[in-house]
């Protein structure tokens, strides 16, 4: 499976925005996705997580009640709705798919897409 990530921007400390995640592949409904980010001189961490049907669902402790994950696999798309951005949100943020159920850790993820970066300016 092939992976693109868009929708990153500058926003202001407060805002919002929608990422995407589109990919290729017939079985796409098969994939765990995962958003990931990585801020400079920081290791990529996990962002949140969302199983092949959607129904699980991973938020890290520093992005619940603000983000939110969800998936069309009619359109081989997750999204990640940011909400009340802070400046320590800014980063590359990455989407990954592994085949099977819900992960957490980067090293359990073997596809990725090209990053997109978040800037929030406070």
């Amino acid at each position: 499976v092939q992976l693109q990530a868009y929708g990153g921007g500058l926003v202001q400390a407060g805002g919002s925005l929608r990422l995407s995640c589109a990919a290729s592949g017939r079985t796409f409904n098969t994939y765990a996705v995962g958003w990931f980010r990585q801020a400079p001189g920081k290791e990529r961490e996990s962002v949140v997580a969302i199983s092949p049907s959607g129904g699980s669902k991973y938020y890290a402790d520093s992005v619940k009640g603000r983000f939110t994950i969800s998936r069309d696999n009619a359109k081989n798309t997750v999204y990640l709705q940011m909400n009340s951005l802070k400046s320590e949100d800014t980063a590359v943020y990455y989407c990954a798919a592994r085949p099977g159920g819900i992960r957490y850790t980067k090293g359990e993820y073997g596809y990725w897409g090209q990053g997109t970066q978040v800037t929030v300016s406070s």
